[in-house]
C-alpha cells in the first residue's frame, strides 16, 4: 500500500497535508526505517496493512509533529489515523473560537470521552492549543497505558488527567464531578452494534487495502473501542440523555458521527432534551467525509465564561 498520492483536504491548521515525509519521520524515529520499503511503482512507502508498521508510523508522527518522545499502546488496542483525529481537534477549536470573539481559546478545558490507550485527542490538543484535558475510559488497561504515555513525556501530567469510568451503564455520570466545568467534550464513539458488524467493517477495510479478510487489522481495537449494543446511534443518544444533567457545566457536547443518515434522529433527540443550540460540523479528508455533532444548553455568554 503506497503513501496516499492525493492531497487530503484537511483543516488549514492540520499539520498533515499531502504525502507523509518519510525522511523527516525516519529522522524523528529511526525505528521507522525498518518498516519503509520501495513501492512497486517506485518511491518509498510503509505497509499500512502491518499493525507494527502503522504503530511505529504513528509514533514517528507524534514525535515529529507533536514533540512526543515516547508513545506506545498495548497489542490489540486502537491505533488511530492521526491526520483525521487532528481535524476534529482543529474544527472544534474553530467552534470554540466563535464563543471567544473569534480568537482561538488558550484556556479551554476538554473532556475526552473514551480516550483509549492511545490518548490521541489530548496529545494533539495540548500541543496545538495548550488546552487542559480530562480523559475517561472504561477499560482499566487503556487507562494504565494512557497514564504511561503521560508519565513518559515531561509536562503532560500538568495538562492531562485520567478518570476510569467504573459503570458500564454510564458515559458522563461518574466522570463529570459536581462543581467542575468543561469548555467542551470530544468523543469517538464505538461505531458498530455488534462484534460481527465490527468484523465485517474490518473485512471491508482490509479489502480496500488489497488484502484478504484473514489478515491482521492494521488499526486494531478493543470491544469498547469498536462496538456496543445499538452502535453509535445508541451511544450518542445515551450521551444526549445524560448531558441534560450536566448542561450547566459543559459549553459544547460533541461527538463524531460516522453515518450521516443518523443526523436527523440525533438532532431530534437533542432538541427534545432541551438544548439551545445544535450544530453539525462537516470535515472532508480526501474522498472521506466525516463530521461531528455539537449541542449546548448554554447561551454564548455562558459558554464564553467556560473558556477562561
Amino acid at each position: 500500500m503506497q503513501t496516499p498520492a492525493t492531497t487530503p483536504r484537511f483543516h488549514p491548521r492540520n499539520r498533515h497535508q499531502g504525502r507523509y515525509d518519510l525522511n523527516a519521520l525516519r529522522a524523528a524515529l529511526p525505528a521507522l526505517g525498518a518498516f519503509i520499503h520501495t513501492a512497486p511503482h517506485g518511491g518509498e512507502t510503509v505497509n499500512f496493512a502491518d499493525p507494527a508498521a502503522v504503530k511505529t508510523l504513528n509514533a514517528a508522527l507524534l514525535s515529529h509533529y507533536y514533540g512526543l518522545r515516547d508513545w506506545d499502546i498495548p497489542p490489540g488496542f486502537l491505533c488511530p489515523p492521526i491526520p483525521g483525529r487532528a481535524d476534529y481537534v482543529h474544527f472544534l477549536a474553530d467552534l470554540l473560537a466563535e464563543d471567544n470573539g473569534g480568537r482561538l481559546p488558550e484556556q479551554a478545558s476538554l473532556l475526552d470521552i473514551g480516550c483509549g490507550a492511545n490518548l490521541i485527542y489530548p496529545l494533539i490538543g495540548v500541543h496545538e492549543y495548550g488546552w487542559r484535558f480530562t480523559g475517561s475510559d472504561i477499560n482499566a488497561e487503556a487507562i494504565h497505558a494512557a497514564s504511561a504515555i503521560i508519565q513518559a513525556n515531561p509536562g503532560l501530567n500538568r495538562a492531562i488527567r485520567l478518570r476510569r469510568q467504573k459503570s458500564p451503564a454510564a458515559i458522563l455520570h461518574g466522570v463529570v464531578h459536581r462543581g467542575e466545568s468543561f469548555s467542551a467534550t470530544l468523543c469517538n464513539p464505538p461505531f458498530h452494534d455488534s462484534a460481527e458488524t465490527a468484523r465485517q467493517g474490518s473485512a471491508r477495510k482490509l479489502k480496500n487495502l488489497g488484502l484478504d479478510a484473514d489478515s491482521a487489522l492494521n488499526f486494531g481495537g478493543q470491544q469498547q473501542e469498536l462496538w456496543c449494543p445499538g452502535g453509535e446511534r445508541a451511544f450518542i443518544l445515551q450521551t444526549v440523555a445524560e448531558s441534560v444533567d450536566f448542561g450547566r457545566q459543559v459549553g459544547w457536547f460533541t461527538s463524531l458521527v460516522s453515518r450521516s443518515d443518523l443526523l436527523p434522529v440525533l438532532k431530534e433527540a437533542i432538541k427534545a432534551a432541551g438544548a439551545s443550540r445544535v450544530r453539525v460540523v462537516n470535515m472532508a479528508q480526501g474522498q472521506k467525509q466525516s463530521r461531528f455533532i455539537a449541542w449546548s444548553f448554554l447561551d454564548k455568554t455562558a459558554r464564553s465564561r467556560l473558556l477562561k
